[in-house]
């Protein structure tokens, strides 16, 4: 079984990429399953429906959410499709879900979402409590488990891999944008990266427009961002698990 993870979607820009490359990348690499970030397919935050469909079109399985989850109205018309989960740590009785369980191939994958709280600026209940609960909870009912763990601060993606190392098949992060260079399979066995990149905008400031990023960084006046134009990449991994003990056997990065 090969699982592809696809790095934050930034904007038109990166719906675009995601549909040029994704289907050669699955040809060439026999992917059977694919996780698609997509917190920030509306020109930075949010999604839209138009958004959710085209990832779908272009071939993911599962999209995952982050911060920006319910910066566009649309989520609330999507968030009940089984094929996309916002942050499991939100508060209680949030519209949509956490998690979902897909079969593909004769195995049982379990995609969890989870948002970090460190410099997040979000509202959020504990990761590492909501990691533990649902590993525990769906090690009986998935033959694979993998988590995106939507967070900032390398430290506490890090500490995730860890904290679950062996209880899950495999830990990513996102929302830095930038891939590290980090993937590893931890002691006891789970595939782990502190974040997959983005697919967006190359020559940008994480999928911004790089003269717009300057002027903030320079004025401090809170100028409203755009997203990037020109050529676009995509950042992700492919994490590669053995048919018989449905554990990580290699994660391999990918940038195109």
């Amino acid at each position: 079984m090969k699982i592809l993870a696809v790095g934050d979607i930034v904007g038109n820009n990166g719906v675009n990429t995601l549909k040029r490359y994704l289907p050669a990348i699955k040809e060439e690499y026999n992917i059977d399953f694919t996780i698609v970030n997509g917190e920030n397919a509306a020109e930075g935050m949010g999604i839209t429906q138009n958004n959710f469909n085209n990832i779908l079109k272009a071939g993911a399985d599962i999209v995952t959410m982050g911060n920006h989850t319910w910066s566009r109205r649309d989520i609330f018309k999507i968030l009940n499709n089984p094929q996309i989960i916002r942050p499991a740590n939100c508060t209680e009785g949030m519209i949509g879900r956490g998690y979902r369980i897909v079969e593909k191939n004769g195995k049982k994958i379990a995609v969890i979402n989870l948002i970090g709280r460190v410099d997040m600026q979000i509202l959020s209940n504990n990761p590492f409590t909501k990691a533990k609960e649902l590993a525990g909870k769906l090690q009986k009912q998935a033959d694979i488990i993998i988590i995106d763990f939507h967070a900032e601060a390398t430290a506490e993606k890090i500490a995730m891999g860890y904290f679950v190392d062996g209880k899950v098949t495999a830990v990513f992060g996102t929302h830095t944008h930038v891939q590290t260079a980090d993937e590893q399979i931890l002691p006891k066995g789970t595939a782990y990266i502190t974040d997959i990149g983005m697919t967006g905008p190359k020559k940008s400031v994480i999928g911004m427009d790089i003269y717009t990023s300057l002027r903030r960084f320079e004025t401090t006046i809170p100028e409203r961002y755009r997203t990037a134009q020109g050529e676009g990449m995509l950042n992700g991994i492919i994490i590669d698990i053995d048919d018989e003990t449905n554990k990580a056997k290699q994660i391999l990065r990918i940038k195109k």
